[in-house]
């Protein structure tokens, strides 16, 4: 079952490949989403201080009646801290949040706050002092795995040449038609980081793609399914964002592969492996 599927971080740890997803989810409907998502299969729920929705998150598992030593918890801390203070007490208070005592893969949201992602600081000294808040909490136990979420390549080297712990997972957009290709060969050849797919709000438009389209027909799968595929067959596990239960429970079969031809046309659009 892909659900049960996983991949071992660089310390280790054991991450399922398949997350779901709560980004814009209020905590009700994250609830939710968690709790049938936990009861069709999944073991990795992925949120954010941002997504503001990590009392749901707690919520869901417990309503699920899954016991916490088998559910996978990903969060992140919000992009705007960029002190050691304020990480070490945003972490206190998503620990708080999410009814546990540890957590299992903390990331840096992002390199810089989200209203200067395009701008030209990059934060170097200052997510140095976030991740070594991280490494603080990592080294008592109440995180298992550290990583980063939307670093580019002088972002992940400023954070390996300055750590005593190395990320393990970059958490970046990937999917037919998206970019990375530069930071995923960079990753792959020079570090031991994972990257690990994620969907933004664009991901809307390439679901509408007349080609998306026209295989997930040929496949008889959803347009979503052919680009949870596409990930997975390019060795990037997804985070993945159903709120219906109809949707959740879709992704129990994915046993279905998009052969090599496809694969390139869906390269062809825009991504570069």
């Amino acid at each position: 079952m892909i659900l049960h599927e996983t991949v071992t971080l660089k310390n280790g740890i054991v991450m399922p490949k398949m997350a779901l997803g709560t980004s814009f989810m209020s905590i009700t409907k994250a609830k939710d989403a968690v709790k049938n998502a936990l009861k069709t299969g999944f073991l990795h729920i992925d949120t954010a201080q941002s997504f503001n929705n990590e009392e749901g998150v707690a919520k869901g598992i417990k309503e699920a009646g899954i016991d916490r030593h088998n559910v996978f918890i990903t969060t992140k801390i919000a992009a705007e801290i960029k002190n050691f203070t304020g990480a070490e007490y945003s972490i206190e208070k998503s620990l708080e949040k999410l009814d546990t005592d540890y957590i299992d893969l903390l990331l840096i949201h992002a390199p810089m706050p989200w209203d200067e992602i395009k701008g030209r600081k990059r934060y170097f000294k200052e997510n140095i002092e976030v991740w070594k808040a991280m490494e603080k909490l990592y080294k008592s136990g109440r995180i298992r795995a550290l990583g980063i979420s939307n670093f580019k390549k002088e972002d992940i080297k400023n954070i390996l040449e300055n750590c005593t712990i190395e990320p393990s997972i970059n958490q970046i957009k990937i999917y037919p038609g998206s970019s990375n290709a530069a930071l995923l060969n960079y990753m792959k050849k020079s570090t031991q980081i994972i990257p690990q797919a994620y969907f933004p709000s664009e991901y809307e438009k390439i679901l509408e793609n007349p080609t998306i389209k026209n295989l997930s027909e040929k496949y008889g799968v959803s347009q979503q399914k052919i680009c949870i595929k596409f990930a997975l067959q390019i060795g990037t596990p997804p985070v993945i964002k159903v709120k219906e239960k109809e949707e959740i429970e879709e992704f129990k079969n994915m046993d279905f592969s998009i052969n090599e031809e496809d694969m390139k046309i869906l390269t062809g659009l825009g991504f570069k492996n």
